[in-house]
């Protein structure tokens, strides 16, 4: 069966998890634009971009400042190899989160209008 990241990690972040009181609640955990991303469950499967995950007990920044050592870790070669050519890449999972971003603030642009 396949892992999400919290899982194969162990970090605790997710809702529930032993860590979430003291790190939060681990947004891959609840990253549901991402469901079913290379197969996990919210952005389990793609936490090497979404910022603020944890990585050596530490809460990470923003994609490009983390990318560098998600690239050298173990799940993240994990997943790239049971994905094989269904793997997304970063850049189809940030161009996902960036259209739904843009969806919302077209929404939020939209009522705003309605409003006024």
């Amino acid at each position: 069966m396949k892992q999400n990241c919290w899982e194969s990690k162990k970090c605790g972040r997710q809702p529930g998890g032993v860590k979430s009181k003291e790190f939060g609640i681990c947004p891959a955990a609840i990253e549901e634009r991402l469901h079913g991303l290379n197969g996990g469950k919210n952005g389990g499967r793609a936490c090497w971009a979404i910022k603020e995950t944890l990585c050596g007990n530490q809460v990470q920044g923003g994609f490009a400042n983390k990318l560098s050592g998600c690239l050298q870790c173990d799940f993240y070669s994990t997943v790239r190899n049971e994905e094989g050519i269904s793997f997304k890449t970063s850049k189809e999972i940030l161009a996902k989160l960036n259209m739904a971003d843009s969806r919302y603030s077209k929404q939020s642009n939209f009522n705003r209008t309605a409003v006024l």
